[in-house]
């Protein structure tokens, strides 16, 4: 069993976030902390989720409550990699040329339906989110030191879309599932919309400088052995699991490590339990994972279950 401490409780500059997104967003509590985790610890969500569960909304939503620059990139077949990046325009009273920068130079871009993208134009978004610039007629433009991606794809349908690659997939600190509201908050929701009240636009609760602040404290979370190697443990048993394909690479253990410091970080701590890398291990690792027959998640579970949860989370 894991060691027994008291209940730990939302910084509160977190707690500031979550209201105000819960002004406009019913009952994606949960969500929206996940995704502040994920823009707190420098990394990109994917969303996968059937149309019309308020993916969209919730991403504009944290992006006013953090008082981050918002932009929305809509998927299709013909998208170019130049609407993503930008463009080199030609003055001609100048004539020299001008660099037109794309909506990926805002610091909260949701990318709606990116499967809908082609492999080139979905490309354009590696060097992105891998390197925090992008480089353009030879020219290397570094991005915001908060540029996050938020990008949904639609599970249900299929027809003219095109798979991610691993190697983009790798790229997505978590992968995320929205689900339906529950009844009352779907009840909620429709009191909200049938209501002639239009509510107020979002405050910003906290700004950029709060964001970068709360990801220098997580750096100095305090991780111990035990739960240095239950991670380890993990992700390694991801690799021999009898339905495993592909288990999680040494990236994918760093990336648990380190949401589940920003996790520890949000909720007061400062050091990481074994259940703030049990509570991101789904969000962190199953998206990584090929498996022969099932889903990954079962083999995720399965993988949780077989290990001994540390006692000693502080030595």
């Amino acid at each position: 069993m894991a060691e027994r401490e008291p209940a730990s409780q939302l910084d509160p500059r977190v707690e500031r976030v979550l209201f105000e997104v819960s002004r406009q967003v019913v009952g994606k509590r949960d969500a929206a902390l996940r995704i502040l985790c994920a823009i707190v610890a420098g990394g990109h969500v994917l969303i996968e989720d059937v149309p019309g569960v308020g993916k969209t909304l919730l991403a504009k939503s944290l992006a006013n409550a953090l008082d981050l620059r918002f932009a929305r990139v809509q998927a299709t077949a013909d998208l170019l990699p130049s609407d993503i990046v930008g463009v080199h325009v030609y003055d001609p009273a100048r004539q020299a040329f001008d660099f037109r920068p794309g909506p990926v130079f805002a610091e909260i871009v949701l990318v709606d339906e990116i499967n809908r993208a082609s492999p080139r134009a979905q490309s354009a978004l590696l060097e992105a989110m891998e390197e925090g610039q992008v480089t353009a007629e030879g020219h290397t433009y570094p991005l915001s030191d908060a540029f996050t991606v938020l990008a949904t794809q639609n599970p249900a349908e299929h027809e003219g879309t095109y798979a991610l690659p691993t190697s983009e997939l790798d790229r997505f600190l978590f992968k995320l599932h929205l689900d339906y509201p529950q009844a009352r908050e779907e009840e909620d929701l429709l009191r909200r919309m049938s209501s002639e009240i239009r509510p107020q636009p979002l405050a910003a609760a906290i700004g950029r400088q709060d964001v970068l602040t709360l990801r220098r404290e997580s750096l100095a979370i305090h991780v111990s052995q035990p739960v240095l190697s239950y991670v380890q443990e993990i992700v390694r048993a991801t690799r021999v699991h009898p339905d495993a394909a592909l288990g999680a690479s040494p990236r994918a253990g760093v990336a648990l490590l380190r949401s589940a410091k920003v996790w520890a970080r949000l909720h007061g701590r400062g050091h990481v339990l074994p259940d703030d890398v049990r509570a991101l291990a789904h969000d962190a690792l199953e998206h990584r994972l090929h498996v022969r027959s099932g889903r990954p998640g079962a083999c995720l579970d399965d993988v949780l279950a077989s290990l001994p949860v540390p006692r000693d989370a502080r030595a």
